[in-house]
């Protein structure tokens, strides 16, 4: 497969805006705060807006807490200039700028106190993804960054973040809010006579389903917002342009799971329909091995030898296993590594004739050693079972997609917690593909 390579994508001047999208759970977070690392070590001016990410990652960055506003990182040794800020979207309070921004100040008032605009605001299907796009389009208005990093929503289905702001714009400027605002319209006693006559049986079912209060509620919010409500499908149409054109590129993050690969499928064909540029495949978390060459069946088999203590002595004074294939280098190195770890028992200024049981404590440490190397051999096995199942899962995504570029990104011991970690990710990011064993 195509391998992906990322350092001539954020050195290039031309692209403004990368986006790293794909299922929850694969990376994401960790991907774009990576990338946003890089970029600016290398001399971009970037703005990270992340999506509620982990306490560890904001801290990852030196910042004790992220908000709506971007913020500096400090430690990035950065050329040319170079800078990272990052911020985490608040939904809310993005809405509420919105509001500010396009209404006089007493509507806006109104607005921001509305019950119904208040749940809208905080929690209704697709705000997130939505207000997340919002706040995309204003960045890139400042013009203040050369390079913006967008982490997506985690959602059920990765295709909510492209269809999500679609989804509220069109509930904004649909069927049911205009048959809402039209006793606003009208006015007065008149609009509620206009209401009640023409349209008593829906109102009457509205009624019953949302209350009485809340459909007050909306009709009030819809009353203060009619002004607004066509800005709501303008910007949104905008943006989705802005995510289709040349300075824009698309990363799929994805896990060597089935699951993800599945989705990340998925989502390489919507985009596609949607004439959206991407730039390929992140595979994070992937796994490998320094003695690939040892299959997971001889690493078995060599350890049920050793289990059963059918250890031999070959003729050239070299050690074998009986019933097994010729020693491998990938096994002597097993061995050797197990033997290792056993601590030689400690010196002693005294004869070794004066201790009758020296014998007995070679045989207890050569028992030690043969059961170290057979928990070594199975963990092997094990590994190497993981390996080729991310392999066929790999496989099937190649065959489907085979023009799609892939960076595989090596698994890590443990979390990144702070630059240091970042850059790390950011260095097996850019390597493109994972070294053969």
């Amino acid at each position: 497969m195509p391998v992906l390579e990322l350092d001539p994508l954020i050195d290039d001047r031309g692209t403004r805006i990368i986006v790293c999208c794909g299922a929850g759970g694969v990376g994401k977070t960790t991907t774009a705060a990576a990338l946003g690392v890089r970029a600016a070590e290398r001399g971009r001016r970037v703005v990270v807006l992340t999506i509620d990410p982990a306490r560890r990652l904001a801290q990852s960055m030196g910042i004790d807490s992220l908000d709506n506003t971007p913020r500096k990182v400090d430690g990035i040794k950065g050329s040319d200039g170079g800078e990272l800020h990052a911020m985490m979207l608040d939904m809310k309070r993005t809405f509420d700028e919105i509001v500010e921004a396009h209404a006089e100040p007493e509507r806006a008032r109104a607005i921001l106190e509305n019950p119904f605009y208040q749940s809208l605001s905080a929690g209704f299907a697709g705000t997130q993804e939505y207000m997340a796009m919002e706040k995309l389009g204003q960045l890139r208005a400042r013009d203040e960054w050369d390079l913006i990093v967008v982490d997506t929503p985690p959602s059920r289905s990765a295709l909510d973040f492209l269809d999500a702001p679609k989804r509220l714009g069109s509930f904004l400027d649909g069927k049911f809010i205009k048959l809402l605002m039209a006793p606003a319209k009208v006015g007065g006693r008149a609009g509620m006579k206009f209401l009640n006559v023409g349209m008593s049986m829906m109102t009457g079912t509205l009624g019953k389903l949302l209350g009485g209060q809340f459909l007050k509620d909306v009709q009030t919010f819809v009353a203060a917002m009619d002004t607004m409500f066509g800005g709501f499908r303008t910007r949104a149409d905008a943006t989705y342009k802005l995510l289709q054109a040349p300075g824009t590129a698309f990363l799929v993050v994805a896990t060597p799971e089935r699951d993800a690969l599945r989705e990340a499928a998925y989502f390489v064909e919507r985009l596609a329909a949607e004439k959206m540029p991407l730039a390929g495949l992140v595979l994070n978390r992937v796994h490998g091995s320094g003695a690939a060459g040892l299959s997971a069946e001889r690493a078995r088999a060599a350890a049920e030898n050793l289990d059963e203590e059918r250890m031999t002595d070959r003729g050239d004074g070299k050690a074998g296993l009986s019933g097994s294939p010729a020693t491998s280098p990938e096994l002597s190195d097993l061995a050797t590594a197990a033997v290792s770890s056993v601590p030689e028992a400690a010196p002693t200024a005294e004869p070794a004739a004066q201790h009758p049981d020296v014998d007995d404590v070679s045989t207890a440490t050569d028992t030690d050693v043969r059961h170290l190397t057979a928990g070594l051999l199975r963990l092997h096995a094990e590994r190497m079972r993981v390996l080729a199942r991310e392999q066929r899962t790999r496989d099937r995504f190649t065959a489907l997609h085979p023009e799609v570029a892939v960076a595989e990104v090596a698994a890590l011991p443990g979390d990144v917690h702070d630059l240091a970690g970042l850059r790390a990710i950011g260095d097996r990011l850019t390597a493109g593909r994972m070294p053969s064993a």
